[in-house]
């Protein structure tokens, strides 16, 4: 018997050490199994792998999230998909296979502010992170300023090598940061380093027309479009309404009904003195 628990003492340090952890952690509990049930080795065996790939792909999966700095409340599950029209419904939901990373296909979603942009991309980014790919949320001017802050101590292409290491990059709100001259060539840069080698799905409140507001120079606006959409999906959803619009609308309509409901009681008679 003594022997019989050093030999598991031993075995779960060996598999600990080999970085073995999840099987050195039910390996005995799962060995009394097999012996009950008559399972051969092989199977024990299989059932050891099992649970050391399960706590792999959650650790895997924990680490990318955090390191994504995707929002945590837009997900698919809070996405509500029955907004939108048949054919955006379509396209996001073979966005989510992933397939698009394969070719660093592009994604552009188009819309007026509250339309569910953001929501939707950032959907797309939690399912790539449960397939196993490295993802990073970021608003633009905060990815901006990171590679301005890199250019300045001459460490942009480090930066850029940082950043490559991200199957997928999201760039929300693109259309809502005016760049100065320094700020749309570490853009276009960027734009440039990732085409046809890692996707980027961006947000956007301006059509193709009017990112001029955005890179200034006509040639540079030109060519910044051209990496963008050449591998691309736009999800075009200038035809959908606001959430937000539709929820204010919604909570002025209760607001004035009670209002009304309020206007409408009696008033109430206060009788001061009297026996």
């Amino acid at each position: 018997m003594a022997n019989q628990v050093n030999r598991h003492d031993e075995l779960r340090a060996l598999l600990e050490r080999l970085n073995l952890g999840a099987m050195a952690a039910v390996f005995a509990d799962l060995a009394l199994k097999a012996a009950k049930e008559n399972i051969s080795h092989e199977a024990y065996l299989f059932e050891l792998g099992k649970h050391e790939e399960e706590l792999r792909t959650q650790r895997r999966t924990a680490r990318l999230l955090r390191a994504s700095a995707l929002p945590a409340d837009k997900t698919f599950r809070t996405l509500k998909l029955g907004k939108l029209s048949p054919a955006l419904q379509l396209q996001i939901e073979r966005l989510k296979s992933g397939s698009f990373l394969e070719s660093a296909t592009n994604v552009v979603a188009v819309g007026r502010p509250g339309v569910g942009k953001s929501h939707c991309v950032a959907a797309v980014g939690y399912e790539l992170i449960l397939q196993g790919h490295p993802v990073l949320w970021t608003p633009t001017s905060n990815l901006v300023q990171r590679l301005l802050a890199a250019k300045r101590d001459l460490k942009l292409p480090q930066e850029l090598a940082k950043l490559d290491k991200f199957a997928c990059i999201i760039l929300d709100d693109i259309g809502y940061v005016q760049h100065d001259r320094d700020e749309m060539e570490v853009l276009f840069t960027f734009l440039s380093e990732r085409y046809e080698t890692r996707s980027v799905m961006i947000t956007t409140n301006l059509v193709f027309s009017e990112w001029n507001q955005i890179f200034k120079n006509p040639m540079t606006t030109m060519a910044a479009i051209d990496r963008v959409v050449h591998h691309s999906v736009i999800l075009d959803m200038m035809e959908v309404e606001s959430y937000r619009a539709t929820e204010a609308n919604h909570h002025r309509k209760l607001q004035q009904e009670v209002t009304m409901i309020e206007a409408q009681k009696p008033a109430e008679i206060v009788v001061i003195g009297g026996s």
